[in-house]
């Protein structure tokens, strides 16, 4: 793979990041950011970027997950804590997953569950 197309991939995925960053106001730009892992993650590049496509997949379902909990919860005020815990979740992930793509690392358990 040439330097170009590295670059490229790599700002993809970086937008992918804030696309779940904003989508934490404006929830379609998460949507579109899965869509765009979905379309680019079997694309010709090193395995270290196929890891942060992996991660922000899992990172969304999981979200989303997440999210429906708390949504049913809210009734009572469990829910409202799990929302927050959610947002506070999505920001760590997405920071430190930009920190390793900077690093050009790739992501260390794309599958977690949690913040590593």
């Amino acid at each position: 793979m040439n330097e170009v197309t590295n670059t490229k991939s790599v700002e993809n995925v970086k937008l992918i990041y804030i696309l779940y960053l904003i989508g934490l106001v404006f929830g379609i730009t998460a949507i579109i950011g899965v869509v765009m892992a979905y379309i680019n993650k079997d694309d010709q590049q090193p395995e270290w970027l196929k890891s942060h496509y992996e991660f922000l997949i899992g990172t969304f379902w999981k979200g989303l997950v997440i999210g429906i909990a708390g949504g049913l919860l809210s009734v009572i005020f469990i829910g409202i804590l799990i929302i927050i815990f959610l947002y506070v979740w999505i920001i760590i992930r997405c920071v430190k997953g930009m920190k390793y793509l900077s690093e050009e690392q790739p992501h260390p358990n794309p599958s977690g569950w949690m913040f590593d």
